[in-house]
């Protein structure tokens, strides 16, 4: 594989930008300031992004390395079901409704 390989789906960054292949993910990492780039979540997406453009590796694992890094776990990036109203009541049984 290449810096050239695309993901399987772009990465939505936190500005509104997308990251569309591994050399978007790269030229993003080291755009980053140098004390957030030593941060133990990116290196750990450099390590994956470099593994799989240089060495063949597994992309969706750059794109999940990535993602993990761009929002922590602290940050929400979707909604619980079984918090959310609408979807809520569609798990009932059709005879419960």
């Amino acid at each position: 594989m290449s810096w050239s390989a695309r993901f399987p789906e772009p990465i939505a960054l936190p500005d509104g930008g997308k990251l569309v292949t591994l050399k978007d993910a790269g030229a993003y990492i080291t755009k980053l300031p140098k004390k957030t780039e030593a941060t133990t979540a990116w290196q750990a997406a450099a390590h994956v992004l470099i593994q799989a453009a240089d060495h063949g590796g597994p992309i969706e694992f750059a794109r999940l390395g990535m993602s993990r890094a761009l929002f922590p776990k602290d940050e929400t990036i979707y909604r619980s079901v079984k918090k959310d109203a609408v979807w809520r009541n569609r798990h009932k049984p059709v005879r419960d409704r």
